[in-house]
C-alpha cells in the first residue's frame, strides 16, 4: 500500500503536493548530484521513489520543504557509497569467457587434469578434502564432514591450509611471468 493507493481525495492531494514539490527536489537533486557522482535526474528520481514507498498509514511530513532536502541528501549519500563500491570496467578483462571452442575445451581438460593430478599429490587428508570440496555434486559443509569424519568447523582451517599447500606445491612447478619495467 503506497500513497498512490488511498481514496481518490487522497491521491488528488498527493499530486497536488508532488507538483508542489517538483520545483525543490529538482533544484535539491541538481545541487547535491554532482558532489556525489550522480546524474541530477537518477537522484530526482530515487527522491520520488522514496516518496511513494512512505506505507499508506504514515503521517506526511510536518515540514515537506525539510523531508525533501533531507532525503535529496540521504540519497545522495546512498548514491555516494555506490559509487565509491563500484569498479568501472576497465576494459582489460574479458567481458564474457572466450566461446567454448576446441582450442578451450582441450586447454579446460588439461588444466583440470593437472589440478586433479597435483591435489592426488597431496598429503592423504588434504587430497581427500578438496576432491570432496570439487565433486560435481558440490556437497555442502555439513556433508563433507560427515563423509570425511572431521567436525565441520574444522573443514574450513584445513581446507585453508591444503590450499596453501596446494598453491606452494604449484608455483614450483608453474614458470612465474618476468616483472615488465623497472622491478622494486
Amino acid at each position: 500500500m503506497t500513497l498512490l493507493d488511498h481514496e481518490p481525495d487522497r491521491a488528488a492531494a498527493t499530486a497536488l503536493a508532488v507538483r508542489a514539490l517538483q520545483p525543490l527536489v529538482r533544484a535539491e537533486a541538481r545541487a547535491e548530484a554532482p558532489a556525489a557522482g550522480l546524474d541530477p535526474a537518477d537522484l530526482e528520481q530515487s527522491v520520488w521513489l522514496r516518496l511513494l514507498e512512505r506505507p499508506a498509514g504514515a503521517v506526511p511530513p510536518r515540514d515537506p520543504a525539510r523531508w525533501v532536502r533531507d532525503t535529496v541528501r540521504a540519497e545522495a549519500r546512498r548514491g555516494r557509497r555506490t559509487v565509491r563500491r563500484e569498479r568501472p570496467y576497465a576494459g582489460t578483462e574479458p567481458a564474457a569467457p572466450p566461446t567454448a571452442g576446441p582450442e578451450r575445451i582441450v586447454l579446460g581438460a588439461a588444466e583440470r587434469r593437472a589440478l586433479r593430478a597435483a591435489v592426488a599429490r597431496l598429503p592423504e587428508r588434504c587430497s581427500r578434502l578438496l576432491e570432496a570440496m570439487l565433486a560435481p555434486t558440490d556437497p555442502t559443509y555439513r556433508e563433507i564432514a560427515g563423509e570425511l569424519g572431521m567436525s565441520q568447523g574444522s573443514l574450513g582451517p584445513i581446507r585453508s591450509r591444503c590450499l596453501g599447500c596446494l598453491r606452494r606445491m604449484l608455483a614450483a612447478e608453474v614458470a612465474v611471468p618476468e616483472l615488465r619495467g623497472r622491478g622494486r
